[in-house]
């Protein structure tokens, strides 16, 4: 019940009304051409644009920009793991040279910096409903011989800000045939993310609610948190590593379990690697590993890998992979719970990146 509730939730945030923004950003390309309409962020070498007499927003190569001046708010992360929030604008360059961008917060102080070191811009306001990113994936697949039916739902819903970033998600998945149990595995994870005075260092707090019907789990509930860095932050690719603590409570079945529920505190850690190409693909992949510490000898290990390709707009085909394991569960109950879906992607708000960190 816990577990329906949060998704439903996340829905009802997701369907939150997203407001148009005004089309006056100017884009000035290498070759004199000159675009007006509405920024909508850069990520993996690519800025988005929309124009007002183009129904899909428009993939433009960032190398090929001379000029670029907008009035909208932006979030603006560097590789270094800097972060400024603020109007963007071209500066004056060098004649070959890279772009100067001079991003003005909204107090009015200036901050230069050189593109080339740009890992992503994306959009955000003074608006708190204009500041949420995310996406949803669906996919369903019927097999008439044995009566088969799979079906999977998942989404995630992030809130970022210049120095943190908040995200819930969630996935279901079913799978029904002819003559068997119906099977389901539901998943909700929440995380919030705050960036260290340090560069790339930041320390992140994780929540997560599982049931799984193929390892007995009525509701797992995780909760853990620590320190991370970025091990690497380009516009092309993300990397980061996580190390902490954690505390896992579990509820079986009572026909499985007759002790029903079992505490574990355990160490954590975590993983987090995001690719992406021109405009095409992306690939994210998170995996998190608890060795229990009251239960010397058990291990949690948890994965969650997808890969997107655009068909058209905000629409993408995916493929997913989900696993979970426990060395050591209790009574005969089976020791993993994994497999595969595909399905539609659909992305709203801004193109800020929302790793999928909270995998366990």
């Amino acid at each position: 019940m816990k577990i329906r509730v949060l998704m439903l939730c996340f829905i009802l945030l997701s369907a939150a009304p997203l407001f148009a923004r005004d089309k006056t950003d100017v884009v000035v390309m290498n070759n004199g051409d000159r675009l007006t309409g509405t920024v909508k962020g850069i990520d993996g070498g690519v800025l988005y644009f929309s124009l007002p007499y183009v129904i899909e927003t428009v993939s433009i190569d960032w190398s090929k920009v001379v000029s670029l001046h907008s009035q909208q708010l932006f979030l603006v992360k560097m590789q270094d793991g800097s972060v400024y929030t603020g109007t963007v604008n071209s500066a004056l360059t060098t004649p070959g040279g890279p772009i100067k961008l001079e991003v003005v917060d909204p107090q009015g102080n200036q901050t230069l910096i050189d593109s080339s070191q740009i890992a992503q811009v994306g959009q955000t306001s003074e608006n708190f409903f204009k500041r949420f990113t995310g996406g949803v994936n669906f996919g369903v697949t019927y097999t008439k011989g044995n009566q088969s039916t799979q079906y999977n739902l998942s989404g995630l819903a992030a809130y970022p800000r210049e120095r943190w970033l908040a995200q819930a998600g969630f996935s279901s998945n079913l799978s029904s045939s002819s003559g068997t149990n119906v099977s389901t595995r539901n998943q909700v994870n929440l995380s919030a993310l705050r960036l260290l005075p340090w560069k790339n260092y930041f320390y992140e707090g994780l929540g997560t609610f599982l049931q799984s019907a193929e390892q007995g789990i009525d509701v797992q509930t995780t909760l853990g948190g620590g320190v991370g860095r970025y091990l690497k932050n380009t516009d092309r690719t993300t990397a980061s590593l996580l190390g902490g603590v954690s505390w896992q409570q579990t509820r079986y079945g009572q026909s499985t379990v007759p002790a029903g529920t079992q505490n574990v505190f355990a160490g954590l850690v975590g993983t987090s690697v995001n690719l992406y190409r021109f405009n095409k693909t992306t690939l994210n992949v998170s995996a998190f590993l608890l060795p229990a510490l009251t239960e010397p000898g058990r291990i949690f290990f948890s994965t969650n890998a997808s890969y997107y390709i655009k068909i058209t707009g905000n629409l993408s085909w995916n493929i997913s992979f989900y696993g979970n394991w426990d060395n050591r569960p209790p009574g005969n109950l089976p020791s993993s719970d994994y497999g595969t879906s595909s399905g539609i992607s659909w992305t709203f708000g801004s193109s800020l990146r929302t790793a999928p960190r909270s995998g366990q």
